[in-house]
């Protein structure tokens, strides 16, 4: 989008925020025509964006007298304003405060070569992030202002009007003439409930990224029914990231930051641990190869004394056995209990049998080490 006008009014491509930013400058210190110009250039761009015309509500009014206060329209309601007001601070607070070059959100630990990129959700901040994989190293490439569920976050029951926390993927892509309105210019279905949910009881359904209908420019940071929800504009810019089936999109309630030294040392832990399993389980030392699973695993079907009991019986028709993983990614799931979310494709080979196949597992810290606590198809 070109510049407009004169440095002092131009509006950013990458959303209002800048504009929003300048705005609030001028009215602290009380240079209330520029704030206005500044406001009604805004509006231009974004005819629809409802916390744009509360201020110029605002600036109109003080003509009148004194602008006391952010919200003095007659006749709003006291919901609507504070919707706003929220909508506001965060904007300001997501633009002040964008991650720095030298950290990355500590949930990125590794990437597979197909996933060009992953989506980080602080639902907190109100504030999308989208991060590139150069090599395996995650790079910052934009973010955006979201709306997230009226309740808050931590889903745990269908129509709760919560947005879940975890790590998702997007399964596909719905366009905005396939959807009612409300979705505006269209949708990413995620994977809500994953392995991890199901196993919790966790219930609900129809977790969505998506835009906002067509006579809204955004929505207050908690409006929705548990989905993360983009103006139209920013829905759009986001779909060049996204790839249905392989991006990543992990939904915290505040993001964790690490330097890339951290995050590189948690990486190395995690992989080691992860190598140990595949060679132990070459070994076919069964009695070695459980040591990698939790006292709490449970697979789709089985519990850890089922699954060990398989094994064995599995072992004992094999003279030899070769594992491959291939299009490793780790994601650490946030929240205060220590758990990763590893996906893998698995070439395995025996003297009786030869197979491939995508795996996913759930690893957990039990007395301070890695271990395996879900293992199924992914």
């Amino acid at each position: 989008m070109p510049a407009v006008a004169g440095p002092s009014t131009a509006i950013s491509d990458g959303g209002p925020e800048a504009a929003l930013e300048a705005i609030f400058l001028d009215i602290e210190n009380n240079r209330l025509d520029s704030a206005l110009t500044r406001t009604e250039t805004l509006l231009k761009y974004y005819p629809n964006f409802r916390l744009g015309h509360l201020i110029k509500g605002d600036l109109l009014l003080s003509h009148a007298g004194a602008l006391k206060r952010f919200g003095n329209v007659d006749g709003a309601s006291r919901e609507n304003l504070d919707g706003l007001r929220a909508e506001a601070i965060a904007r300001l607070r997501g633009y002040r405060d964008r991650p720095k070059t030298n950290s990355v959100p500590r949930y990125l630990l590794e990437m597979s070569p197909g996933q060009a990129y992953a989506v980080v959700v602080d639902t907190k901040r109100s504030r999308l992030y989208v991060y590139r994989n150069d090599k395996g190293k995650p790079r910052f490439v934009a973010d955006y202002y979201v709306t997230h569920g009226k309740a808050g976050s931590d889903k745990w029951r269908e129509g709760d009007k919560r947005t879940p926390i975890g790590v998702y993927h997007v399964t596909s892509a719905i366009p905005g003439d396939k959807l009612a309105d409300l979705y505006g210019s269209g949708a990413f279905p995620l994977n809500y409930p994953n392995e991890w949910d199901k196993r919790e009881k966790r219930t609900g359904h129809g977790i969505w990224l998506h835009g906002t209908q067509s006579d809204t420019y955004s929505r207050p940071p908690l409006a929705s029914d548990g989905c993360v929800v983009l103006a139209n504009q920013d829905f759009n810019a986001l779909s060049n990231y996204v790839t249905p089936g392989e991006t990543p999109v992990i939904i915290s309630d505040q993001v964790e930051w690490l330097s890339l030294d951290s995050w590189q040392a948690e990486r190395s832990a995690l992989n080691k641990a992860i190598e140990s399993w595949r060679r132990d389980w070459e070994s076919r030392d069964t009695d070695r190869y459980l040591t990698h699973y939790a006292s709490s695993f449970h697979s789709d079907q089985q519990d850890r004394t089922a699954w060990a009991k398989s094994k064995r019986q599995i072992n004992a028709s094999k003279d030899w056995v070769k594992v491959r993983l291939n299009e490793l990614s780790m994601f650490r799931n946030p929240g205060s209990e220590e758990m990763v979310v590893v996906t893998f494709r698995q070439d395995y080979q025996s003297n009786n049998l030869n197979d491939s196949l995508r795996k996913r597992q759930y690893w957990i810290k039990e007395q301070g080490q890695w271990k395996i606590a879900y293992e199924g198809p992914a």
